[in-house]
């Protein structure tokens, strides 16, 4: 673990995260994390999150440290989930859940069941993957009305997803970052 990416708002304000190093992990840019949570309300006290493709983590702490009731992290990678417990315990992060899983697979799973009624999905898959609109479909039917999706890849959705309305976008160099909503 030789980086590390610090944290920008809320109780766990410039604590850090380490960063390994992996094929196509690329951490959340600061810049594009403050305006997604500038975006947000300020305090998120009560929301329940999901952070679907966790990585570093640096998307799903930050809205734990800005108050979220509950945060999941899933990510299928053991290196990286053993990191983000680490952290989590570190930190003593106690909103934060993390799952070793593929994000897909237990999107698909939570919507079939209907176990899952969140008022913000983080998304972040790999750029290379090419599963954004995929994943933000599916994250589509997990949030609640008034709910947000975010969506950062390396091309910006040609359509929102299925039920939700575009709210905010920004390009910052190869990253493209939409918010979208559940109307309600």
């Amino acid at each position: 673990m030789k980086n590390e990416v610090r944290l920008i708002g809320g109780r766990l304000k410039r604590s850090k995260l380490p960063v390994a190093d992996r094929p196509g992990l690329r951490p959340t840019p600061d810049r594009v994390r403050e305006t997604l949570f500038n975006w947000l309300p300020h305090d998120l006290t009560g929301w329940s999150v999901l952070d679907a493709f966790a990585g570093s983590g640096a998307l799903g702490f930050e809205a734990a440290s800005r108050g979220a009731a509950s945060v999941l992290l899933l990510e299928q990678d053991a290196v990286l989930v053993a990191s983000l417990r680490a952290s989590q315990q570190r930190l003593a992060a106690t909103a934060l859940r993390v799952e070793r899983t593929d994000a897909m697979a237990w999107m698909a799973r939570a919507a079939a069941t209907a176990a899952a009624a969140f008022d913000l999905v983080l998304l972040d898959p790999p750029f290379d993957a090419g599963i954004a609109a995929a994943a933000a479909a599916a994250a589509a039917r997990l949030i609640v009305p008034g709910g947000c999706v975010y969506v950062e890849s390396g091309a910006a959705l040609a359509e929102p997803p299925p039920g939700l309305v575009p709210h905010r976008a920004l390009r910052a160099g190869a990253v493209h970052a939409q918010l979208f909503l559940r109307p309600g």
